[in-house]
C-alpha cells in the first residue's frame, strides 16, 4: 500500500474529529432541549458518541500505523498470519458484548422516564396521526372526550409551560411516529393501539412537530407545531379556538308539528 492511501486513513479520523468539534458552534447539532428529562437523553447519546467514536478512531489509527508501517514497497520480510487464535475470538466477542449490556443497565433510569413513570394528570390532548397531518383534539368546557363541545385542531398542538403533559396518541391509517425534537419525545403511532405520551416543556416558543416515519408519498409534509405558552395564555386560546369553532356550526333546525 503506497503512502497516499496510509494517509487517507489518517485523515479520515482527523477529519471525523475535526467536524465534530466544529460542528456545534455551527448550529448543526443538536435542537435545544426544553424538556424535564432531555438532559439525560442527551447524556447518553454524548456517552454512546464518545465510546463509539473511540473505538474508530483508535481503528483508523491502527490502520494507517500499520498501513505505513509494513508499506510492501520497503518492507520485504514474508508476512506472518494467525489463524484460529481462541483467546482473540473470545476477547472480541466479550468486549461489545459486555459493552452492550453496560449500554442496556446504564440507560434503564432515562428510559423509565421516559416511558414508564406515567405522571397522574388527566389527559390534556388526544392526537391522531393521519397520512399526512396530525388532527389534535382538545376536551370541551365539561372536560370530557368525544362530546359535543370537543375543541378540534390540525397540526397545531399547544399546551402551558411546566406542567406534567398527558397526551393519548392513535393512528388512523398507518404507522406513523409522533416526533418532538425539542423535547427528545419520539412514539411511534400504531394502527388500532392508543399510545400515552407524556413530557414537561420548560420554555414558552413555538417548536416543531413532525412525523419520524416513512408512511407514504406526503410523509415531507406530515409537519405540525408545538406552541409551549403559560396557563393562562393557553386557557385563552382554547376559550377563543373553541369559539372560532361554535361559530362556524351550522345550528340544529327544530323540525315544526
Amino acid at each position: 500500500m503506497n503512502k497516499f492511501w496510509c494517509l487517507l486513513f489518517l485523515a479520515v479520523p482527523v477529519l471525523g474529529v475535526a467536524a465534530f468539534a466544529w460542528a456545534p458552534g455551527a448550529g448543526y447539532w443538536l435542537p435545544r432541549d426544553i424538556s424535564d428529562h432531555g438532559w439525560q437523553i442527551d447524556h447518553l447519546f454524548y456517552f454512546v458518541l464518545t465510546l463509539t467514536g473511540a473505538v474508530f478512531v483508535a481503528t483508523e489509527l491502527a490502520l494507517f500505523w500499520f498501513a505505513w508501517k509494513y508499506d510492501g514497497r520497503t518492507n520485504t520480510q514474508p508476512v506472518r498470519f494467525t489463524h484460529g487464535s481462541h483467546d482473540v475470538e473470545v476477547l472480541w466477542t466479550l468486549a461489545p458484548a459486555a459493552t452492550l449490556v453496560f449500554i442496556a443497565i446504564y440507560q434503564m433510569n432515562a428510559w423509565a422516564d421516559v416511558k414508564m413513570r406515567q405522571p397522574d394528570v388527566p389527559v390534556l390532548a388526544e392526537v391522531t396521526a393521519r397520512q399526512f397531518e396530525w388532527r389534535i383534539r382538545y376536551p370541551g368546557a365539561d372536560g370530557r372526550f368525544d362530546t359535543l363541545d370537543d375543541v378540534h385542531v390540525v397540526n397545531d398542538l399547544h399546551v402551558p409551560v411546566d406542567r406534567d403533559i398527558l397526551i393519548t396518541l392513535k393512528s388512523q391509517d398507518v404507522l406513523h411516529s409522533f416526533f418532538l425534537p425539542n423535547l427528545r419525545i419520539k412514539q411511534d403511532a400504531v394502527p388500532g393501539m392508543k399510545i400515552p405520551v407524556w413530557f414537561r416543556a420548560r420554555d414558552v416558543g413555538e417548536f416543531d412537530l413532525v412525523c419520524a416515519e416513512l408512511c407514504g408519498w406526503g410523509h415531507y409534509k406530515m409537519k405540525g407545531r408545538l406552541t409551549v405558552q403559560s396557563a393562562s395564555a393557553f386557557e385563552q386560546w382554547l376559550a377563543e379556538t373553541a369559539a372560532a369553532q361554535e361559530a362556524t356550526q351550522e345550528p340544529e333546525v327544530e323540525e315544526s308539528e
